[in-house]
């Protein structure tokens, strides 16, 4: 598993488009370009990646004037985990413990590999933290901070 920067840059795009719409309590739609400037990410790359998250139904786009990008779902039920996997594909740090893309490996007995046990043990702590963190939760751990630093 490695974050690359296509997988963070969506990240960071959809915890964009979580903050606004967790305040309004509503669908909050912005252009690529205010994204990209915001989050200091090329607007051609984000539009490559924002397209990937709406193919794969997390995202809605309107067309014209007052168009952009929108939250397919509440922020609080899009988990990182499903952007990530759109975006950076499977969890695991080895493929032979995947569940998206298991390939066995080269080791002489896969069945009792420690290796390969501890890994499922990574993958699954990983993948638990990423299917339990919604956007809405990134949003509220991300304000909360923002307010006990602006108090200081």
């Amino acid at each position: 598993m490695r974050l690359s920067k296509r997988g963070e840059y969506g990240l960071r795009a959809m915890i964009a488009l979580a903050e606004p719409a967790e305040k309004a309590n509503a669908p909050h739609m912005m252009q690529i370009k205010e994204i990209a400037q915001r989050e200091g990410i090329s607007a051609k790359f984000l539009e490559q990646i924002l397209l990937a998250l709406k193919n794969n139904g997390l995202l809605h786009s309107k067309m014209g004037v007052g168009g952009g990008y929108y939250l397919a779902r509440s922020a609080g039920e899009i988990t990182l985990g499903q952007i990530f996997r759109v975006l950076d594909g499977p969890v695991a740090p080895v493929k032979c413990v995947s569940q998206m893309a298991y390939e066995p490996c080269g080791c002489p007995d896969e069945e009792t590999c420690g290796l390969r046990l501890v890994m499922g043990d990574v993958r699954n702590a990983i993948a638990d933290i990423l299917d339990t963190t919604t956007l809405a939760d990134v949003v509220k751990r991300q304000g909360t901070l923002r307010k006990k630093l602006s108090v200081r």
